[in-house]
Order: structure tokens, then sequence, then C-alpha cells
């Protein structure tokens, strides 16, 4: 069954809903409802397509008809897994909207959508499906295929999302993300050791090859195309090159994990995110090994003994293309090749990649950054290693220094008949159209400049490690231990990130059961959870190192604050649960005496 929404959007959409941002520095001008609040390159502009979705919005993709396809972030139920849009009458808006496909409720990883050769694929978190697409539907009436079911025993994990693209001969390519930061025996532990050679790279942590044609596949039916990449969302097929290539999302977590070996700027600007050409056969080098984009080296992970300066083994690895600062979060690139077509762009776009950074959520004391559609020209038959700010104002705010008070935050980037690009925003599932109205012979520097300054500002440029620290002038909320180990995913103001990691203000968890709570801190959760009716899958790592003292300090700081006034915990509370979990640990791994009889005389 399809479920449609015809909503009288047309007024609702003329009428922006304003920024608050203040007046920006080095000359560039402040935000306004033009362009539906974006800066762009000068002779660009942009239409508001649709304000908000039902499931808001992942990836997305344009049929030749205009007709627009989106992967919902969220699906309720079944038929509610990808939103289409048709414009009736031409103004850029769309006047329909109707949901369709998937098989059940969805988490916040379901990614992908793709339209290849009369196909249109689309990906949940376990699953890739696909309808045959016939001219002039706007829902696909032919039976839906399963096309890959990921089968492995472990089900939910973190990185589970599953990005797809196609090559020129009928294969599909998708990446399986490694359910761990860095292999370590208990994900996300400090000062923990990783596991050499790491066993997840049989089978995550890569990229595979499947015939894009052939139902009912599973892992073992492909064959691992490239391996140690840790998480990747964002890939595209260069049709100039005839060649794969994927952003690898660095890891996270280097003050949070190794506190005496990388302090918290470190932590904010280190590792890269990766752009790689993926070759047959290349190996990313994760998780040994993460990329310094200031250094431009590989540098030993610290759970294989590195300290931010040794190389080790990781000479051997693949380097990347750019190496862009850390948690930019890219979610999405797109090849452009609509340069002759009748919105086209200038030449300067020809061949070279969009790119949609999602936005950091764990770049604290330091502003988050990223949230922004960034470009990378095209060089010769591949790319070049400089990159531009093509879109940017999704945020809405300047210094971003909680995920939530961002606006949106740009997740996918697709290509229209007419050579339009449309982004797509998780937060509320906004969409935008892009055009070009300028004289494309008269298009240079002069008419990016304004954007190259954009580059300058906090969400864009590497944070100065004293006076862009958020904190220098007043005390951590919750003092050392929140601002270490709680707020790079929780958030300042306790409110998460809406998708990886669930709030603490108002949480069932934090102000419920006091026991509940302590054994989460002292025993870690991993897998999927629902906080205030919403799905949670990540990894919450254990924190039995932590004196009793210090998690009763956490632990009450995050009940009496972020609007909660349940009562506190004190430190014999914490003890008593951990000498229960230590004991039934202990009579968990004593092995049993078996019973034993004198024989009788």
């Amino acid at each position: 069954m399809t479920k449609i929404y015809i909503k009288s959007i047309a007024l609702a959409l003329l009428t922006f809903v304003g920024f608050t941002q203040r007046a920006t520095k080095n000359g560039l001008p402040i935000q306004t409802e033009a362009n539906g609040g974006l800066f762009l390159p000068e002779g660009f502009e942009a239409t508001v397509v649709v304000d908000s979705l039902p499931g808001r919005a992942r990836h997305l993709a344009v049929n030749e008809n205009g007709d627009i396809y989106v992967k919902a972030r969220f699906a309720r139920n079944k038929d509610e897994s990808v939103i289409a849009l048709r414009d009736t009458n031409g103004d850029g808006r769309a006047d329909i909207i109707k949901t369709f496909g998937g098989i059940g409720k969805e988490r916040a990883y379901g990614t992908a959508v793709r339209i290849y050769k009369g196909y249109l694929y689309f990906s949940s978190e376990m699953n890739v499906f696909r309808y045959k697409l016939k001219p002039g539907e706007l829902i696909p009436s032919s039976p839906m295929e399963t096309i890959l079911t990921d089968d492995h025993e472990h089900g939910m994990h973190e990185h589970i999302a599953k990005p797809i693209t196609f090559d020129n001969d009928g294969h599909m390519y998708v990446a399986y993300g490694a359910p761990s930061n860095g292999c370590q025996p208990k994900n996300r532990t400090p000062n923990m050791a990783g596991i050499d050679p790491c066993p997840m790279l049989e089978d995550h942590g890569g990229i595979w090859q499947f015939d894009a044609n052939k139902p009912n596949q599973t892992q073992r039916d492909g064959r691992r195309y490239a391996t140690g990449l840790r998480s990747v969302v964002g890939m595209d097929w260069n049709p100039t090159n005839n060649s794969l290539f994927a952003l690898q999302h660095g890891r996270d977590d280097l003050l949070m994990l190794w506190a005496e070996k990388y302090n918290p700027w470190q932590s904010a600007v280190f590792p890269a995110e990766e752009l790689f050409q993926v070759k047959d056969g290349m190996d990313g080098g994760w998780p040994y090994c993460y990329y310094d984009q200031i250094q431009g080296k590989k540098l030993l992970n610290p759970e294989y003994g590195g300290d931010g300066k040794l190389v080790g083994r990781c000479g051997d690895y693949e380097k990347p293309l750019i190496g862009f600062p850390a948690h930019w979060a890219p979610n999405d690139i797109l090849f452009y090749q609509g340069n002759s077509a009748s919105n086209g762009f200038p030449e300067h776009y020809k061949n070279g990649a969009f790119i949609a950074f999602h936005g950091s959520t764990n770049r604290a004391p330091y502003p988050q950054a990223g949230y922004f559609i960034g470009f990378v020209p095209a060089k010769g038959n591949g790319l070049s290693s400089s990159w531009e700010v093509f879109a940017d104002g999704f945020a809405g705010v300047d210094p971003i220094v909680n995920v939530s008070d961002a606006h949106y935050r740009p997740m996918g980037v697709a290509m229209g008949p007419d050579g339009s690009l449309y982004f797509a925003e998780t937060e509320k599932g906004k969409i935008w159209k892009v055009t070009y109205k300028g004289n494309k012979q008269n298009f240079g520097a002069a008419q990016l400049a304004q954007m190259e300054k954009r580059k300058t500002l906090s969400n864009i440029r590497d944070p100065h490690i004293i006076t862009d620290n958020l904190d220098r002038d007043r005390p951590v909320a919750g003092g050392k231990v929140y601002g270490v180990y709680c707020s790079a995913c929780h958030q300042r103001n306790g409110l998460g990130d809406s998708q990886r990691f669930p709030p603490l203000a108002g949480s069932e968890w934090v102000t419920g059961d006091k026991k509940k709570l302590i054994t989460v801190l002292l025993k870690g959760l991993e897998g999927p959870i629902e906080v205030k009716g919403q799905s949670y899958n990540n990894a919450m790592p254990q924190h039995s190192f932590l004196k009793d003292e210090e998690l009763s300090e956490v632990l009450t700081h995050i009940r009496q604050n972020f609007g909660n006034t349940a009562d506190g915990i004190s430190a014999a509370e914490v003890n008593e649960v951990r000498l229960a979990i230590n004991q039934q640990e202990r009579k968990e791994t004593t092995p049993k005496r078996k019973n034993s009889t004198k024989a009788k005389r």
C-alpha cells in the first residue's frame, strides 16, 4: 500500500523560517531569505522544493522526467522507506508527495537511493531493494525486488549504512562499515589496545562488488573490492576515468579514549576525512592507521601504539587524494556531468565532484564544523587536490556550539535532467534546487571570491587552540568528567545529535531507575535502543575505569541538569552496583566443578 501526502504547500514554501545569525566577519553578507537561506557563488540561485518531509531525508535521486526520490531517514511502517515528489505546474516546488517501499520500521541509517538503467535502487540498514521504473509513473507499479541482504549474525551495529553506486558494466558497489571505532575487544574503551590483526576486516570495513541485476544476494555472492575503510556513506562512480571514488569517515574520540596522548584540539581537528580514488584491491589502512591532513602522513592509531607522530606500518597503505578536517562527515558525492543541459553549470564544474558535509557532532570544546556543500574541481581525468565551498548557510548559526543548534544538515546531492543540482538535509527533510542564471562565459575567480571568504568561518576553518575553545572562560558543564567523556556525543546542552547519540534531556534512561543507569555507565551499551520514542543504534562505551566518586558526580549532573529534576546518585550507590556486576562476572567466568563421588568398596 502506498501512503500519500498531498499538501497545500505553495504558501508555506514561500515563507522562509528566518535565521538568527549575527553579522559575519570579513565583510561577508548577513543571511537572508534569498536562495532559501543558502550562500552560493555569484550567478547561482536556489529554490526550496519542499520545506519538510515525512521521515525527513538521507540521499536523493532525480528521474529523467524531474520526479525526485528521497530515501527517508526514518520509516515508521511498511511503505514509508522512499518518498516521491512531483512538480505538476513547473514552479520548481513539489505539489505531490507520496511514500512507498520497504518492509517495515527502519532506524536512522537507511541511506541510499539511486537510479540505474531504469531501476530505482534504495537501501535500508540491512537490505538493498529495487523497483522497475515505468514512464509516467511516480510510484512504481512493479513488485519490489530484494537485491541484497546483510545476513550477518550480529544484526544492527554502528556504521551499518549501506551507500550504493554502479559502474558501467552492471556492477553494484556496497560499503560494509566496520562495527567498531578502532577494532578494540570492547568497543570505545579508553586505553585499550586494538586486536591485531583485526578480524573485522574479513567481512566489514570495506566495499564489496555485486551483480546489479541478481536478486537475493548476500555478501558471499559478491567480492571484496577494497578494504581498510572504517565507514563510507558517500561514494560515486566517476564516468570520466571509469573509477570508483569514496569518502571515509575517520575514527572518533582521540581525547575520550586516549586523554594522555591527545589534547582537545587534536581530537577536534584529527584525523582526516579521506577522499579516495578506490582501485580494485585498495587498502585504506583502518584500523591500524589514520591520516593527518596537516602533516600529510598516515600515522599509527593509538590502539596500535601511535602517539600522533609514529608512522610505522602506515607508509604501506593508500593515501587519500584529499584529507578534509576531522568529523565533517562527508555523506554524499556526485560527479557533475550536466554542463550541456538547459540549466547546466559553467565549465568550471565539468567532471568535478560535489560533496555533502553533514557536519560534526564531536568537536567539543570547539565549535562543530562542516555543514556545507563542497566542490572538488576536475584535473585531467581525475580530481584536483584543492576544494571549494559551493553552498553554505545550512546551519544558520555561527558558531555551531551544539549539533541541535544547526537548523539544517546537508546530506544528499543529486543532479536533475536539466543540469540543476538538488540538496537534501536530514533534520526536517528540506530540499533545495540550485540553478545557474549567470553568464557562463564570464564565470571565474571573481564569482567564487565570496565563497572563498567563507573558509574563514568557524564551521570551515581549523579552530584556534585558545580563542576558539568555547570553555576557555567558564567551567565545562558537569566538570571535567562530563567534558571529556560525555559532551562529545550527548552535547553540551544534553540534546544529543538527533540520529547517532540520544538526548539526556528528558530521557527515561537518565531520570528513571538508578541501578539501570549506573549499569549502563559501568558496562556500556551497544545495539538498538529507544529513547523518547526514537530509535538509536550506536555504542555507549563502558566507564568502569572511573572512580565511584567521578561516576557519582557525572550521574548526578545529568539527572539534575538539561531540564531534568531527578534525585542524585551517591558514590555508595555506584559502588553497590559495581560490586554486584563484578560478582556476576566472576560467577559467569568461573568454571564449574564436576561432581566427584568416591568409589564404593
